[in-house]
């Protein structure tokens, strides 16, 4: 047996013996609590070495710096439904080396200025909370974080001054909340952006400059909103847009070139709208009927109105149904 082989065993041995009560421990080293039973951080026993430390589903309701300066190599920390309601500015301060935080499923109304100022994060999830206000005073100027969460929260408006502090996002959730618009250019600094999820809110509609920006869009998340209207140029110039989900909003018509200039692997799911099958809806009935493959549920598709057409799938329709005959002749 070399030197070196001995050591970690050694090392394995320490790692083994040395685990917090209520807790699971293993070689990565990596510590997981999760009982209900937990109702204090677990110090004693914590490895100090712990790079990945998770606990969940438990009463801890409360943690501290000091409580985290044990474990100073910490790359990965969950605290998933734990009952934490606050958290102390200075958290942080001690695990240089995290670059994930996941806060899922807490009692968190608000957070304190700087907390995410003294770690280089780049996944940052806080699902499931009751965050009413997203404050760019969490963050440093130009954040590493490239993954924020903010689903399932109290949010109604998100902060241009926040999302400016994250250049180098590159998927940001947003669903769930209480969003009832995007203000003017608060996509303009994400220029490396690729997953938006602004579904579950209450937009009605947005600006024709929304995505100017954020060219590298690959999936734009719209569902279940309140989206009367949308811009003609709403996706000009997203050509690596891979998948749009429009579902479940009060769209009645699509504006002519909406969908025009999308590449082949491009999909884009329409039902659950109230489309108006009228002469309005030439563009997109003619889009459906050319780029059915790009179209998931597309039998789904269906008129809303006049009366005459209700239910019927829009592929199914002809012109002079549409009233395009009649128009055409005039």
């Amino acid at each position: 047996m070399n030197l070196w082989t001995l050591l970690t065993l050694i090392a394995l041995a320490e790692c083994a013996h040395s685990c917090p009560d209520l807790c699971s421990c293993s070689f990565t080293p990596e510590v997981v609590c999760s009982t209900s039973s937990l109702t204090h951080f677990p110090v004693d026993g914590l490895p100090s070495n712990t790079n990945r430390l998770s606990i969940q589903s438990t009463n801890l309701s409360s943690i501290t710096a000091s409580h985290l300066s044990v474990v100073p190599l910490l790359t990965n920390l969950q605290l998933y439904h734990s009952n934490l309601r606050s958290l102390p500015s200075d958290l942080l301060k001690d695990v240089p080396h995290l670059n994930t935080l996941d806060l899922t499923g807490n009692q968190l109304v608000r957070l304190p200025p700087n907390i995410f100022s003294n770690v280089s994060l780049r996944s940052l999830v806080l699902k499931n909370n009751l965050i009413e206000k997203a404050d760019a005073e969490w963050f440093p100027g130009n954040s590493s974080v490239t993954w924020l969460d903010l689903a399932n929260n109290r949010l109604t408006v998100v902060p241009v001054a926040l999302l400016q502090r994250l250049p180098n996002l590159e998927d940001l959730d947003l669903s769930d909340n209480n969003l009832q618009e995007l203000q003017p250019d608060a996509l303009k600094n994400l220029h490396h952006l690729e997953r938006l999820n602004l579904a579950g809110n209450k937009l009605s509609s947005l600006k024709p400059t929304t995505f100017t920006h954020t060219l590298k869009l690959s999936h734009l998340y719209l569902q279940e909103n309140q989206l009367q209207e949308l811009p003609a140029t709403l996706l000009q110039g997203l050509l690596n847009l891979e998948v749009l989900m429009l579902n479940q909003n009060q769209l009645q018509h699509s504006p002519s070139g909406l969908l025009d200039d999308k590449n082949s692997s491009f999909r884009v799911i329409l039902i659950g709208n109230p489309w108006m099958c009228d002469e309005r809806m030439e563009y997109l009935w003619k889009w459906l009927t050319v780029h059915p493959q790009n179209v998931i549920f597309l039998e789904e598709v269906t008129c809303a109105g006049p009366e005459a057409l209700k239910h019927r799938q829009v592929v199914s329709l002809t012109d002079s149904e549409l009233g395009l005959h009649k128009t055409q002749n005039e």
